[in-house]
């Protein structure tokens, strides 16, 4: 690993000086996926600025919506009343997420950086415009069971990994952010990026930014259900995920969230397909059309071409455990 300078902060202010004063310089807090980026020389910054001595941890409600601390771990967050009672979608996509020992160190706030685990991004012997600008993306025609089906370019196609972050979609959450202009919210649809011509930026946030905080707005979904389909049951990450809420009013459908995961470079929220279900009743034929919608514009790019069948069958399963039909 290459060296680098450590500052421990006490002060947000503190850490926002140290983190504007090196170009190179990241906030750490877990570090569960910023040091295995370190370790395979993908990420090399010169300084790490530790952010665990801010109060950035209470889970708490306010004005009618649920803040969750930066620095509130994954396993805090996901046992939590308040969540696993009203949000129950974020509480199982977070224990859908790697294994127990990280959910014990891994942070809301870096759960949101969370980067790709394409293993092009990974190796640094191959091309990846990720990684190194103008490159080339060596999953375009390589081995890309894991990629985006999804929102995609010819420069990235690469996924997002967290389960979280589908959740929070989902949920309409927004993400608190503050930096050297100031504070401000961003909603969790417009946090994250599509590759474009930039994919070596996964998100809007501005380098010397901090994320402070993450807020749910009340929720009036009561039938929910996060479905992860991947390889294994532990430590794997999701070929296609789903999560999916309802307000159902007797047999019909008042609203829908529908979000996937493992098939973007951001958390793709499925808003047609939440439109076409408003109204209709809770059946796997109102499933079936919601889940041809939302696979509109879905594209294979070889080994992941399985996913055009997985993805709207795991819709379908989603809306059917979450409905109870």
């Amino acid at each position: 690993m290459k060296q680098f300078q450590y500052i421990r902060s006490v002060s947000q202010k503190a850490a926002l000086s140290a983190i504007a004063q090196e170009p190179t310089a990241k906030f750490i807090a877990g570090g569960t996926n910023l040091l295995d980026l370190m370790k395979r020389h993908v990420m090399t910054p010169e300084r790490l600025v530790d952010i665990n001595k801010l109060p950035l941890r209470e889970i708490k409600e306010e004005n009618k919506r649920l803040s969750i601390g930066a620095l509130a771990l994954n396993s805090t967050v996901a046992e939590q009343s308040t969540v696993m009672k009203r949000f129950p979608l974020l509480s199982q996509a977070l224990n859908a997420g790697a294994s127990a020992q990280l959910r014990n160190m891994a942070t809301v706030g870096g759960n949101l950086m969370q980067r790709t685990r394409c293993p092009y991004f990974y190796d640094t012997a191959t091309p990846c415009n990720k990684r190194e600008p103008g490159s080339g993306c060596s999953a375009l025609k390589g081995f890309n069971r894991m990629h985006a089906i999804f929102g995609a370019s010819e420069h990235c196609i690469a996924v997002n990994p967290s389960d979280m972050n589908v959740a929070l979609i989902a949920l309409d959450a927004s993400v608190h952010v503050s930096g050297p202009k100031g504070d401000r919210i961003i909603q969790m649809q417009d946090f994250h990026r599509l590759p474009g011509e930039q994919p070596e930026k996964d998100t809007i946030l501005d380098k010397n930014e901090l994320i402070t905080a993450v807020s749910i707005p009340a929720s009036t979904l009561t039938h929910n259900h996060y479905l992860k389909v991947r390889d294994r049951s532990s430590y794997a990450f999701a070929l296609v995920s789903v999560a999916a809420g309802l307000e159902i009013e007797g047999k019909n459908i008042r609203q829908a969230r529908l979000a996937m995961g493992g098939v973007a470079h951001k958390p793709w929220r499925l808003k047609e397909a939440e439109q076409s279900l408003a109204g209709k009743p809770a059946s796997l034929e109102s499933f079936h059309q919601a889940a041809e919608i939302a696979m509109r514009g879905a594209k294979g790019y070889g080994d992941n071409d399985f996913k055009l069948k997985l993805a709207p069958n795991t819709i379908v399963e989603a809306l059917k455990i979450a409905s109870r039909i």
